[in-house]
């Protein structure tokens, strides 16, 4: 059994599949239905107005409707396009258990707990019939797929056959009014439209299910008795044939095979059974551990079955459908009906070779999986799942070819699976042991290979090679020199795929294909929603595959996209040119012609093939958003320019590529306020100053267009722009103009105007304009603003342009093959284009002339000698007088012009190419990319507590950047500063960012924390060591050895810390004197350099000694004399201790502290965590805590969560190589 798709839900009481769309209907024991798209996994929608369990439900055959009946007496009809019940049927007096529409006939049959069952029109909305005879429930009632009967099922322990072809006439002839009155009376006193034809008895108890054959004249049953019942019928009678006794329990449902001769019954004593009708025999069982089974429904016409059962439903297959095939050079070799066959690509030649299982033998899941063929023996493996997996060696006679029909023994074998690995030997897989058998043609052992992984499964790869499948990787194996060549982590791979050439090779698992080299290394990888079937290599390297409904490629760089639909899965034999050819479930030779050109013409984008590309531009058909959104993110939107004609999306392609001429065309054509707006924001971009003011004058921009003036020094039409801004009584756009013009008269003469004279009054004698002054002081009277004394005035003065006038210079580049190549393509288009350039662009496109702009000037306003009343309809600047001279230094851009200038585009940020070369989070933190630098600390140390490292992020982007100001105007330059720079180094390659902290500064900070805690300043060694703990994430060194330094330094620094905690919290617990001896004690057991040791022991021998804990006090005093101390006095007093404590080796307290036991100290708590006591770890420093910690930040290092999960400290380069 091969499961398709599982829920889990409520009891699953009714099934039934959709008979074209990929959908079934699960009607639960909760009232509610669902509707399931079991190809995708997929729950599309739900209906729940029952109340209570829904037993029955069934799909309409050509409409968009299904019907359901339920333990509320009522039949509803929906529609599963609008989402709603249409309609409701009542007449049942209790539980309806089936419904179902009927084939042709607008009619619903239901069966129901009220011992009748019920004929519906859903048209009309009417019972037309009611069969009564059943004197017990009825469990369930279909129609004939074919004729005019219906079956009943009921637990009066019959089954019965009914005719309805009474009703079938009186549907189709059209009644008379008389006829309709008599018709009307048989309805009211009871008709004889459905008569009995047969009762069916013979089970011993209530009958659950009863069903037809498709074709043939039988019934099956399944009873309350544990049996299934087959019966025959015939036109006057029917008879019980077999029964088939196997289940366990009550039998809750049971049908026939859509195609092949078999019974599948499921049953409330949790299993599935499989039965051979012509044989009468079980085939298979199919157990679950804890649920019932209810319902089962078979496909309409595919090979799929459901069953629902207590917790949910499972769609299956009983058998595999893929054929079994494999290609050698032209010829492909498959199995079909128990034959061996030969079909030749070239002349499609399809020719039967050897039978190659005795007739009768067949069984559902015991037909070829695999076949393997070694042209020059002429030999064939083939392997299948019989017996747990075997093999049969047959070796083709070539007089045999094209005849097929002499049977030979085949040499047969146990084997997880069998390839050849040269011309005359094979490879059997030997799961049990985990080798492999290398064998001859007379299936002999040669010799045995012991494989690198535990593998499930070999595959071909190429001579001497073998590609073993494990759970979760695939090893590539060579076993002459008993080596792994490769080795890829992939999910559970089902078929392989070489390359004509050997070089790649596709892993099709499932829902995912990985394309990798000939040794494994990684080239792609795609993921598909639905499953991947086939796949087959095409002339140029692209990779075919198909899923359940789509033929679609996967280019070398992981690209793909659907070539087309597919009505029913194929599986791929082989790719030439446009031609696909293919085998379908049936085992028939199929070819499909294909369209090609998409993943042609973007393979020969990728290849950098550019006449390809033009030549397809030229002559094929390739248009569409998909190509044009795939061409402008592969950074091609000036060949994308060549595929549109809409004006919007060719004015933001020519934006992104920078061809400012044609976008200059197409916001002429839109003429839209946003896209003048968008075309300065570019122009500026480029430097095209010509443009800029064209866009801002379309728009009537006046503050951006003074601001250009200014940054390009054109002091002459500044001074309009003051003009025009006078005329519009534009008070601020005067003061702006006479600011930038540096016209300090004019700037007094505005502010004077609109009532600011103090401030007039300010500026004229800051600017010496005296006499003004003078004049304003006399106006302003006792008013006069004073001047600040002692301070010299800084004049509000233009800085000067860095460059006057034109455009800025420009990288003259020569033309891309597309811009040259691409000006011929689709001559109709050109002459358009071309039209257009004579007609409007003759005057448009001099605005490149700075000053040579029909609409360039601005002056007309003035010489209008109105006042210009924004008079839209006018435009405004229709100033075609002016003759200005043209400024030489801007180029024209003339349409026939072949070079042309490109603003050379933006290379990658040093920032970004760190972050993308590097797993190291110092250098994402030198990169400003502390989102990643902390993502990556968390996944690598457990680290949530980021505030101590704010500080060191900040100073680490600040030192790996230096900044330079070229000049004011100029915004400043940032410049990456790299680690181990030097002058030869080249010029194009980055190297990584230089980082202020380093190994050598940590043990500087290491060696003066030892003297502060020598010297006793315990508050001051403890921010030392924790400066040490907190650095060390973004440290970076380059040798292992360093990286185990790196490590050994986290544990020396945690020691100090706990230690140093532990004896600040001493001498905070005065009140407590047992505390105070516990953790002068703890401090002791501290990984510690000798002289701190001595002191810590000396210190706590002291504290118990005070305290009356002589026998603890004497053991410190042993462990302090066993370190030979060089200080006289630390010896001295040990010894007087020891004395005294022989003499009496009492406590007078008892405290928590064993010294004859192992333990660590807890980080948080400060208790020992004796050995065999549970205990969880800090990821980063890896300080030991008690279980209740567990999630807690670290007390020790500030940073990690106790007991996360982490891979470890990455400090170097050499550790990611």
């Amino acid at each position: 059994m091969l499961t398709k798709f599982e829920t889990k839900s409520n009891r699953v009481k009714g099934l039934s599949f959709h008979c074209k769309r990929p959908w079934i209907l699960a009607s639960l024991h909760s009232g509610v239905i669902q509707l399931w798209d079991y190809r995708m996994g997929t729950l599309i929608d739900r209906f729940d107005e029952h109340d209570g369990p829904v037993r029955g439900v069934h799909f309409h055959k050509s409409q968009p409707l299904f019907v359901s009946g339920g333990d509320d007496y009522k039949i509803k009809v929906w529609n599963y396009k609008t989402h709603r019940c249409l309609f409701t049927l009542l007449g049942h007096l209790d539980y309806i258990r089936t419904v179902q529409f009927h084939h042709e006939s607008p009619w619903i049959v239901s069966a129901s707990d009220d011992q009748t069952i019920r004929i519906w029109n859903w048209q009309s909305r009417t019972c037309i019939s009611v069969l009564t005879g059943h004197n017990h429930y009825v469990m369930c009632a279909s129609f004939h797929p074919k004729d005019d009967l219906v079956v009943s099922a009921s637990l009066d322990q019959t089954v019965r056959v009914w005719d309805i072809s009474a009703l079938t006439k009186k549907s189709v002839s059209p009644a008379d009014d008389i006829l309709r009155l008599s018709q009307m009376n048989t309805d009211l006193f009871g008709g004889v439209d459905a008569v009995v034809k047969y009762v069916l008895e013979g089970h011993d108890r209530g009958v659950n299910w009863a069903s037809f054959h498709p074709t043939l004249p039988l019934i099956v049953s399944g009873a309350d008795d544990r049996q299934v019942k087959l019966w025959r019928m015939n036109d006057t009678k029917a008879w019980e044939v077999d029964t088939l006794r196997g289940h366990m329990n009550n039998v809750s449902s049971v049908m026939f095979h859509a195609k092949q001769d078999l019974i599948i019954s499921n049953s409330e004593d949790k299993s599935i059974r499989v039965w051979d009708v012509t044989k009468r025999t079980g085939v298979q069982t199919f157990r679950r551990e804890h649920d019932r089974f209810w319902i089962l429904a078979a496909h309409p016409e595919m090979n799929l079955l459901a069953a629902g059962h207590d917790s949910g439903m499972i769609v299956f297959k009983l058998g595999r459908e893929r054929p079994a095939f494999v290609i050698s050079g032209d010829t492909l070799l498959y199995t079909k009906d128990r034959f061996l066959r030969f079909y030749e690509f070239s002349t499609q030649r399809d020719t039967q070779v050897i039978p190659i299982r005795r007739p009768g033998s067949i069984n559902s899941n015991q037909s070829p999986r695999t076949i393997v063929y070694s042209p020059t023996e002429n030999a064939v493996l083939i392997c299948s799942d019989l017996d747990g997996g075997s093999y049969e060696l047959y070796t083709i006679a070539h007089e045999n070819i094209g005849r097929g029909d002499s049977l030979q023994d085949a040499k047969k074998g146990v084997g997880g699976s069998a390839v050849f690995v040269s011309r005359n030997r094979f490879a059997v897989l030997d799961k049990s042991n985990m080798q492999v058998l290398i064998k001859n043609m007379k299936n002999e052992v040669v010799k045995k290979s012991v494989l690198p992984v535990a593998a499930d499964a070999i595959f071909y790869a190429g001579t001497g090679n073998l590609l073993c499948r494990a759970e979760d990787r695939v090893v590539l194996f060579d076993l002459q020199q008993r080596v792994v060549l490769g080795d890829l982590q992939t999910p559970f791979i089902k078929y392989v795929v070489w390359s004509n050439d050997m070089e790649s090779v596709a892993l099709l698992s499932k829902h995912v294909i990985i394309i990798t080299s000939k040794k494994l290394v990684h080239q792609c990888t795609l993921h598909e929603t639905i499953r991947v079937k086939s796949g087959a290599w095409d002339d140029n390297g692209v990779f075919i595959y198909t899923t359940l409904n789509h033929i679609k490629y996967c280019l070398p760089n992981g690209d793909s996209g659907i070539i087309r639909t597919l009505d029913v899965p194929i599986y791929l034999t082989k790719v030439s040119g446009n031609t696909i050819f293919c085998l379908d479930r049936d085992g028939k030779n199929k070819t499909i012609v294909i369209d090609a050109t998409e993943y042609i013409f973007k393979l020969s984008l990728l290849k950098k093939k550019f006449d390809h590309v033009m030549s397809m531009i030229k002559n094929s058909q390739l248009c569409g958003q998909a190509m044009i959104s795939y061409l402008q993110q592969k950074g091609f939107p000036e060949v994308a320019l060549h595929f549109v004609k809409d004006e919007r999306t060719r004015f933001n392609l020519a934006l992104e590529s920078g061809s400012i001429q044609i976008a200059v065309a197409s916001a002429t054509a839109l003429d839209e306020k946003d896209h003048w707006y968008r075309l300065g924001v570019e122009a500026l971009r480029q430097g095209n100053a010509g443009i800029v003011e064209y866009a801002y004058q379309r728009t009537k921009n006046f503050e951006r267009l003074s601001f250009l003036y200014l940054i390009t020094g054109n002091t002459n039409k500044l001074s309009k722009m003051l003009k025009i801004a006078e005329v519009k009584n534009d008070v601020m756009g005067q003061f702006h103009n006479a600011l930038y013009l540096g016209d300090v008269r004019e700037r007094v003469k505005i502010l004077e105007n609109v009532g600011h004279l103090p401030l007039a009054y300010v500026t004229a004698s800051v600017h010496g304009l005296h006499d003004v002054a003078e004049r304003l002081a006399a106006e302003l009277g006792d008013d006069v603003p004073a001047l600040p004394e002692g301070k010299v005035p800084s004049l509000l003065m233009p800085p000067s342009p860095v460059m006057c006038g034109g455009d800025w210079p420009l990288l003259r580049v020569m033309k891309g093959i597309f811009e040259g190549g691409l000006d011929t393509v689709g001559r109709g288009v050109a002459d358009e284009v071309e039209e257009a350039a004579d007609g409007n662009w003759g005057e448009e496109l001099e605005m490149v002339e700075v000053d040579g702009l029909p609409n360039g000037d601005v002056t007309a306003i003035l010489e209008d000698g109105e006042v210009a009343e924004e008079n839209e309809e006018d435009g405004g600047w229709d100033l075609e007088d002016l003759e200005l001279p043209p400024e030489p230094e801007t180029p024209k851009a003339s349409a026939g012009a072949r070079s042309f200038f490109v603003a050379p585009t933006p290379g990658m940020p040093v920032s970004q190419i760190w972050v993308q070369r590097s797993s190291l989070a110092a250098e994402h933190a030198a990169a400003g990319n502390f989102e990643t630098a902390m993502r990556l600390l968390n996944r690598q140390l457990g680290i949530k507590n980021f505030a101590p490292l704010k500080s060191m992020f900040l100073n680490l982007h600040g030192g790996s950047h230096s900044h330079l100001r070229a000049f004011s105007s100029a915004p400043v330059i940032t410049l990456a500063v790299e680690r181990g720079w030097s002058e030869s180094a080249s010029p194009n390659v980055r190297g990584p960012p230089a980082l202020i902290f380093n190994f050598s500064q940590l043990e500087e900070n290491l060696k003066a924390g030892y003297r502060a805690t020598t010297t006793g300043k315990f508050s001051e060694a403890l921010k030392l060591f924790l400066s040490i703990i907190h650095t060390i994430p973004l440290i970076i060194v380059e040798s292992k050895r360093e990286v185990d330094e790196v490590k050994e330094l986290v544990i020396i620094v945690k020691e100090y810390i706990l230690g140093l905690q532990m004896e600040l919290k001493r001498r905070e617990v005065k009140d407590n004197p047992i505390r105070q001896q516990e953790l002068a004690a703890y401090f002791t057991h501290c990984n510690l350099q000798l002289p701190h040791l001595r002191l810590a022991l000396q210190n706590a021998m002291t504290v118990c000694f005070k305290a009356k804990n002589l026998a603890t006090a004497g053991n410190f005093a042993r462990r302090l004399l066993e370190t030979n101390p060089v200080v006289e006095n630390q010896a001295k007093a040990a010894r007087q201790v020891l004395q005294a404590a022989e003499r009496n080796m009492t406590d007078a307290s008892r405290l928590n502290y064993d010294f004859r036991n192992p333990f660590v100290i807890c980080g948080a708590t400060h208790v020992p965590i004796y050995r065999g006591q549970k205990d969880i770890s800090c990821p980063y420093c890896n300080t030991r805590f008690v279980p209740s910690q567990e999630g807690q930040l670290c007390t020790v290092c500030d940073l990690a969560s106790v007991g996360a999960d982490a891979s470890g400290l990455l400090c170097s380069p050499s550790q990611i190589r």
